[in-house]
């Protein structure tokens, strides 16, 4: 059975997850790869507080009337395992991208990482229903920038649930 989830996402909203479960997310989510997480480490021009954060270098087309997203693939997670602790204590409470991650900080800030597939970059881009804002763009560049993405059931698998279990690893 599909859950459909609305962000700002609540610690209960969480807890119902389980590893496995599919999720239709809807709502506002975050991009945020290495410099955006320094960045948002720094001061954050946005609340995290209930945020969803996408690993995430879209590819974006510049229109008349704003940006469109015209791939949105996941990148691989495990490079940001080193901003995970602080960026979950800043309220953070789901995290979208491959390949997983270290499962003990979601456990302990009740947060989920959610895994979408690789490679599916143009899927991805269909759920991206309009691109609120951007933040760092002339200093970071595309890939970089914090892009703020409104997004409609975005098809995604609880890879880590905020009980610590994982699609990634075995109990022990």
């Amino acid at each position: 059975m599909a859950v459909k989830l609305r962000t700002p996402l609540t610690e209960e909203d969480v807890l119902k997850l389980k590893a496995g479960d599919l999720v239709y997310l809807s709502g506002v989510i975050y991009t945020a790869r290495d410099l955006a997480h320094r960045k948002l480490l720094e001061k954050a021009p946005f609340d995290l507080r209930g945020a969803v954060t996408y690993h995430c270098g879209p590819i974006v087309r510049k229109k008349e009337s704003g940006y469109e997203i015209v791939s949105a693939g996941p990148t691989t997670s495990a490079r940001m395992n080193r901003y995970l602790e602080k960026i979950l204590s800043m309220g953070v409470k789901g995290i979208i991208g491959k390949g997983g991650m270290k499962v003990g900080p979601f456990r302990e800030h009740k947060a989920v990482y959610f895994a979408f597939t690789g490679g599916a970059g143009s899927l991805a881009a269909k759920s991206v229903k309009r691109v609120l804002d951007v933040y760092w763009l002339e200093e970071l560049g595309i890939p970089e920038a914090v892009w703020v993405l409104e997004v409609e059931e975005f098809p995604l698998i609880v890879g880590i649930d905020a009980f610590g279990n994982s699609l990634y690893s075995t109990p022990r």
